[in-house]
Formats: C-alpha cells, sequence, structure tokens
C-alpha cells in the first residue's frame, strides 16, 4: 500500500473523485451564495420546517439542524421515508423536498404529501421528476448544476438550506461563520491533498489504520452528524463497513457491548470526533468513553475539529473524513465513485 503513488490514484479514481473532495469548500460557498439569490415566495409563519431527503441530500439536512439547533427559532426535522410524519401539515409547516437527482421515490412522496396536505413546499434538486411536478404545481424549485455523486453535493444540500433559513427569518446571518469555516477548511487542505507525502499527511495516516478495521465513529452535538456523514463516506467510497454511534446515548448501551466477541473487537478502530465548541460534559463523556474503549482492548482514535466556531469546527472535521475515505479507497484497490450494489438494489426496487 502506497499512497504516495499519483498515479494510482488516477488510474484508480475513475471519475475524479478527489477533485470534488479538493472543491468542497468552493462548493459550500457557491451553495449559499446561489441560496440568497433564488426565489422564495413563502410565508414566514413557520412553526416547522421537516427537509425530506435520503442519503447525500440528506446528511446536509443532518448538518444544518445540528448547527442551528441553538439559535433556530422553529424545529428543524430531517424526514428520510416515504410520505411526512403526522404533525405535517397546513401553512405553518415547510416541506423541504431534497433530492439530488430529483428522482428519489422517497422524496418525490413526501412532496406529493406536502402539497396535498397543504404545507409550504421548496424543491431542491438538479431536474429529474421533482422539478417537472415543482414546475407543473408552481412549488418554488432550486436547481443547481452538478454532475457527479449525490454524495459530494453536501455542500449544495448544507448551502442552500442554512440561506432559507436564514431568508425565512428563523436563525440570525450566518456569512462571517460560514466564512470562517471556509478559511479553515482551506488551511486544513494544505496538509490534506494527494500531492502531500503520507509523513506530512494525517488524513492518509487515518486511512492507513483504517485498513483491515471495523470502524466505528462516535461523536456527539453537533459533530454527531458529521459521525453519520463518515460511516456513509467509508462505505460508499471505500465499499467498506462502518457504523457511526452518538454520545451521550452510547454511554448508556453501546459500552456495555464492549466485550463479546473478542476476536471482533480486537478488529475495531473507534473513532472519536471531537471539537471545542461542543458541550463541556460531552467532552468529557468523548474523553472517559475512550478510557473504556482502550481498557477493553479496542484501538481508538480522536479527530479534532479545527477553527474558532461552530462551522468551522464542523467542517473540518467532514472535510478529514471525506479524505480519509478516499484515501482507504486507495488502499483497498476501489475505485471511490461507482456504487453498484447501491445501484443494482434501487433497479430491482423499481421492478417491485
Amino acid at each position: 500500500m502506497n499512497l504516495d503513488d499519483l498515479a494510482l490514484f488516477r488510474s484508480l479514481d475513475s471519475q475524479d473523485m478527489i477533485g470534488q473532495i479538493d472543491h468542497l469548500p468552493d462548493q459550500l460557498a457557491a451553495a449559499y451564495q446561489m441560496g440568497l439569490q433564488m426565489p422564495l415566495p413563502l410565508q414566514r409563519n413557520l412553526r416547522y420546517v421537516v427537509v425530506s431527503g435520503m442519503g447525500g441530500s440528506a446528511i446536509g439536512a443532518d448538518l444544518v439542524s445540528a448547527a442551528v439547533a441553538g439559535q433556530c427559532k422553529v424545529p428543524v426535522m430531517v424526514h428520510r421515508d416515504y410520505g411526512l410524519p403526522a404533525f405535517a401539515r397546513g401553512s405553518e409547516t415547510c416541506v423541504v423536498a431534497s433530492s439530488h437527482s430529483g428522482n428519489t421515490e422517497e422524496t418525490l412522496s413526501s412532496f406529493e404529501a406536502g402539497l396535498a396536505r397543504g404545507c409550504q413546499v421548496l424543491a431542491i434538486c438538479t431536474g429529474g421528476k421533482l422539478a417537472e411536478e415543482a414546475r407543473k404545481n408552481h412549488v418554488p424549485l432550486w436547481t443547481f448544476d452538478h454532475h457527479h455523486a449525490p454524495r459530494t453535493a453536501v455542500g449544495y444540500s448544507f448551502g442552500l438550506l442554512l440561506a432559507a433559513l436564514f431568508r425565512l427569518g428563523l436563525i440570525e446571518d450566518p456569512a462571517r461563520d460560514l466564512d470562517e469555516a471556509l478559511h479553515a477548511m482551506r488551511n486544513l487542505q494544505t496538509n490534506l491533498r494527494p500531492d502531500v507525502p503520507t509523513v506530512h499527511n494525517p488524513a492518509k495516516r487515518m486511512a492507513g489504520q483504517l485498513v483491515g478495521r471495523w470502524v466505528t465513529v462516535l461523536s456527539a452535538d453537533f459533530l454527531a452528524p458529521v459521525a453519520r456523514r463518515w460511516k456513509g463516506q467509508i462505505n460508499e467510497l471505500a465499499k467498506a463497513w462502518a457504523q457511526f454511534e452518538y454520545l451521550p446515548e452510547a454511554d448508556h448501551n453501546t459500552l456495555a457491548g464492549t466485550e463479546n466477541p473478542p476476536e471482533m473487537l480486537r478488529m475495531m478502530m473507534a473513532l472519536f470526533l471531537r471539537a471545542p465548541a461542543m458541550q463541556p460534559r460531552n467532552l468529557a463523556r468523548l474523553e472517559l468513553t475512550r478510557q473504556m474503549f482502550l481498557e477493553q482492548g479496542i484501538n481508538t482514535d480522536f479527530i479534532e475539529g479545527r477553527g474558532s466556531g461552530l462551522l468551522a469546527q464542523m467542517w473540518t472535521t467532514l472535510l478529514f473524513g471525506d479524505y480519509t475515505a478516499y484515501y482507504l479507497s486507495m488502499a483497498y484497490g476501489i475505485d471511490p465513485t461507482p456504487i453498484d450494489l447501491l445501484d443494482a438494489f434501487k433497479a430491482e426496487m423499481a421492478r417491485v
């Protein structure tokens, strides 16, 4: 395994996944500016925001919900299913139907339910059936141009929704915090890009630790959805098993499961995501939980969020995970973009 072999990267990475990761700060910045300019003829009498999405379209909403939880005037719920929850009805509910392709069947179901229940609806996609239905029903439609995998559009799904919440008067102006996050991400990249040798590249070294391991990513607070993002990226880029756990909940059950089967636990790597802006008791829990994992013979490591603000610490932790998952795919000799099993499953579902 040579993670400094750039020729190997080029031969494996058929659709330039690394280019998408390298440009994530630019995508996030552009998406937020787009969201400030697009039409938003919605009323301001909202009590609920429900974002319907799956996979890469949903994770951006998870991140936004966690980032604004301390200030948003209404709850922001992420719905990963068909239809809508029972409370979502009437003009006091805004349903954001977010689908990268515009053809996600669960999201289309939520879109239809939102219309039927008299909710205010906003559609976000690159096109597809969702765009057609939005135009047909005179629903505000935000489209963006992106021709890569949905998981590489997390900057769009986050930035557009953040701008919408600001314009709806639900959060304070996030521009300063977002600028700080972009600056921190670009600084971090100077040590993470492929041309940085492994000896100086912490993401390459982290990927090396994960080879042959059963990966569990744990975090809390506003980094909880980042743990989910790490899990999904390891799954989809490296085609490797991973899972995520949230604290404090994991300390009430998962911790008890660190005894058996011992032969499997020895093959585990538990990654703990932490950042200075987290709730102090959660930081203490992360440290103590890691110590107890170590005492059970489980391999562990910490990943630190960078920057002085919540958004900076969230996005630098996410970006580090994207690079790590990419280098893990290279270590396994896997093209990070195709997801053949997922595509085959969707085709089978379409025939059911």
